[in-house]
Formats: C-alpha cells, sequence, structure tokens
C-alpha cells in the first residue's frame, strides 16, 4: 500500500483533452479547441503581446496565427516546440498545407500564416524571431 501511494505522489500529473464527449472528430471537436494565439512580425514591435508563458493543454487542439506587416524580412523559429505538437494545417493564402514537420516559417512581405495543431508533449518551448536576443522577440509555451 505504501509503495502503491509512493508512485501515485511521484507519477507527474496527466494532462486531458478540454472535453469529455469529442464524437468523431475526435481531438479535432469544438469542444477540444483553446483559444488562438496572435503572433505580430513587424519591425519594432513585441513578437507576443500578451503576458507569458502561454499555457496549453496536451491533447487539446490549438492556432496560431502569424502575420507580418512587411516592414522587415522576419522569420519565426522553434524546431523544439514544432516537434512537441501534431501540426494539423498550415494554412497561408487560404492553401492548406499539411507538412510533417516545420523548423520555421519566414516572411519576406507582409501576410499571414494560420497554424493549427494539437499540443503533444508536455514542457517549456521558445518560438523566436532568428537572431534576436531581446525578450519581445519570443514566445514562450508551457506545455501542461
Amino acid at each position: 500500500m505504501v509503495f502503491a501511494l509512493a508512485a501515485l505522489v511521484a507519477a507527474p500529473a496527466t494532462a486531458a483533452p478540454l472535453c469529455d464527449d469529442m464524437g468523431y472528430a475526435g481531438l479535432l471537436a469544438k469542444c477540444n479547441r483553446g483559444e488562438q494565439v496572435e503572433l505580430t512580425l513587424s519591425s519594432g514591435t513585441p513578437l507576443y503581446a500578451g503576458e507569458g508563458p502561454v499555457v496549453l493543454q496536451s491533447g487539446a487542439y490549438y492556432a496560431i496565427n502569424i502575420t507580418s506587416d512587411g516592414t522587415a524580412e522576419l522569420a519565426v523559429s522553434g524546431a523544439e516546440f514544432f516537434r512537441a505538437i501534431w501540426m494539423n494545417e498550415v494554412v497561408i493564402n487560404d492553401i492548406e498545407i499539411r507538412p510533417m514537420a516545420i523548423d520555421s516559417i519566414e516572411f519576406d512581405a507582409g501576410g499571414s500564416a494560420r497554424l493549427s495543431f494539437i499540443a503533444i508533449k508536455p514542457g517549456s518551448y521558445t518560438l523566436r524571431i532568428p537572431g534576436s536576443t531581446g525578450a519581445a522577440q519570443s514566445v514562450t509555451f508551457a506545455i501542461q
């Protein structure tokens, strides 16, 4: 009994999807969707305007909208974050791309991209503008 109790105390907390009855859509069900995250690529503007870190629930469906105003050729990268999620699709100009994996997204001109995904691997991950060192040029995601 003591060993069983010790195992329960030592075991990490497990995350669950945001809803119980997902129906045929499974993890992609509307009831399993977290809030969208808005990122902005612009000279002199923070990448993420909210308070960080952005907390995601493992097993839940999310979307990140990345918008570039075209003031500079900028990218956002974070291979570790992209390996900790299951990418559903990347939508650019109403073109849906279903990649196996990505490392970064670069904007040569103004535009937007929408990434939809399921958060999978718990941990702390950072997306940042490559080559930048300022805290405002990155956003941290905590998958629980």
